[in-house]
């Protein structure tokens, strides 16, 4: 009766393993049925199928520490550092020569979350209130241990921090039982006979003849085959691609520059101030190198910011620090690119685009990263007006497909006017996707610039989400071999 069913020989020694045992997990059944783990399993599933036996799957959610995360249980996390080893206010740079920069600029953060000390005017204050908190006592429970959440005895929100701090990971462990079922019992009764089967004939048993007299393994033909994928450009990567593409053939030229800037050219040539929340260390990547200061600019730049030079602006008033503008910093957008290269190419017509990473101090969350996409780009000539903005980024956006684009008025420091534009998505709505406008005075006039400029920043990975329907940033970056299987593939 058992030949009825097709059964391969290795699928025939599980059934046998399981009248005998009844049910096992993937070890035990492996050694009972002489045959390796995978072969094990995948007889079972194939046995599963036909109603012979039944695998049952009990999933749990585990965590384990990270290499960071070890290292931090070890030493105790930055902020603790820090706490323990200040008893008065100290000045942020007396905290870098106290530590490594990468502790003190993730410690900032958290000693003002967590109310252990006040950091105001470039001082970090302690306020006395350091207790041991629960992330840190979650941290001990670990002892280099995977864990389940019952067994860490704390709060979602406490793993959910540790996660996002990438100090604890989280992962599924299986425990799989296969169980016969009383189909298999009757089969395995009626009798089964183990043969050796061939599962590919060769040249030898047709030559000799032998094929006559063996048993080939039976195929089933109504089984789909797997799927065939075919090398692909990254979905992320190919919208990258179309927007330099539509910039080029709008007659832009196509501008790349280092990540490291200057606060001169990332904040000052840009009439941002000195004390803008920008600049603080929650929000920027501030470096230890320091870069020298373009003598052709420095006085000029100086000058509109403490009184406003020739702008005819009153500028921003005290006292404009050259060592302020002297650090070095990951640029937090692309627009220290675009100012620079006017800088160098004042004489229009200058037509000129970025599409680069920025970089800032953000919580990795589903619409933030440290890292992201912006697509930057300026127009300079004679004559340039508002709506000749309005028109070069309503003409960029109908080029992506978007129909229906809009602008709202907006405010940065460094364009006027100023708009934030948006598209109508349907079952969302609109959505802002970046930020533009016509470069104020006190930027182009101190860089030797006498024409109008237009400029914009717009976000890659915002517009990326849109058109590939995602709702979570991350998944731009994560290396889902399924997702990028089924994407579609797009002819530009």
């Amino acid at each position: 009766m058992s030949s009825n069913y097709n059964l391969t020989s290795n699928e025939k020694h599980v059934l046998m393993a399981l009248e005998e045992l009844c049910d096992a997990n993937p070890g035990e059944l492996a050694e009972k049925s002489g045959t390796k783990t995978e072969a094990a399993m995948q007889a079972a599933f194939l046995l599963e199928e036909k109603g012979f036996v039944r695998v049952e799957e009990d999933v749990t959610e585990v965590f384990q520490l990270t290499k960071e995360g070890i290292k931090y249980a070890k030493e105790g996390l930055p902020e603790r550092q820090v706490i323990n080893a200040i008893s008065k206010p100290v000045t942020m740079d007396d905290m870098k020569e106290m530590f490594d920069p990468a502790v003190v600029g993730i410690a900032t953060g958290w000693l003002r979350r967590k109310g252990w000390a006040r950091i105001e005017k470039g001082f970090v204050s302690p306020t006395g209130s350091a207790k041991v908190c629960d992330d840190e006592r979650t941290l001990d429970i670990f002892d280099g241990q995977q864990k389940t959440f019952e067994e860490l005895g704390t709060s979602r929100e406490v793993i959910k921090d540790l996660i996002k701090r990438k100090l604890v990971e989280k992962s599924e462990r299986k425990k799989r039982t296969i169980i016969i079922t009383h189909k298999g019992k009757d089969i395995v009764a009626d009798g089964i006979v183990v043969e050796d089967e061939i599962a590919q004939i060769t040249s030898e048993l047709l030559k000799s003849g032998e094929w006559k007299n063996k048993k080939f393994r039976p195929y089933n033909i109504h089984t789909a085959p797997r799927p065939v994928y075919g090398a692909k450009i990254h979905p992320y990567q190919r919208l990258i691609d179309q927007m330099k593409r539509i910039f080029l053939d709008m007659g832009f030229t196509e501008i790349k520059g280092e990540v490291v800037q200057s606060s001169f050219w990332n904040f000052d040539s840009l009439f941002q101030p000195q004390d803008h929340p920008a600049r603080e260390m929650q929000d920027t990547f501030h470096l230890s190198s320091r870069s020298d200061l373009p003598q052709e600019y420095k006085d000029s730049v100086c000058a509109v910011h403490e009184h406003g030079g020739d702008t005819g602006s009153g500028g921003w008033g005290g006292k404009w620090s050259e060592d302020i503008a002297c650090r070095n910093v990951l640029r937090t957008h692309t627009t220290a690119l675009t100012i620079k290269y006017l800088a160098d190419n004042p004489n229009p017509p200058v037509k000129a685009f970025s599409i680069d990473r920025a970089y800032r101090r953000e919580t990795i969350d589903p619409t933030h990263t440290p890292e992201f996409e912006q697509l930057e780009g300026v127009v300079m000539d004679k004559d340039m007006s508002f709506s000749n903005l309005l028109g070069c980024l309503s003409e960029f956006y109908h080029r992506m497909g978007f129909e229906d684009v809009r602008f709202r008025p907006g405010y940065f420091p460094y364009t006027e006017p100023s708009v934030e534009p948006e598209v109508y998505v349907e079952g969302l709505g609109w959505v802002e996707l970046g930020g533009a406008g016509v470069f104020r005075k006190e930027v182009t006039h101190p860089l030797g610039i006498k024409y109008p400029v237009l400029a914009w920043g717009l976000g890659v990975s915002r517009l990326a989400m849109l058109k590939l329907g995602l709702k979570d940033l991350r998944q731009l970056y994560h290396s889902d071999i399924d997702w990028l299987r089924k994407s579609e593939v797009c002819q530009l």
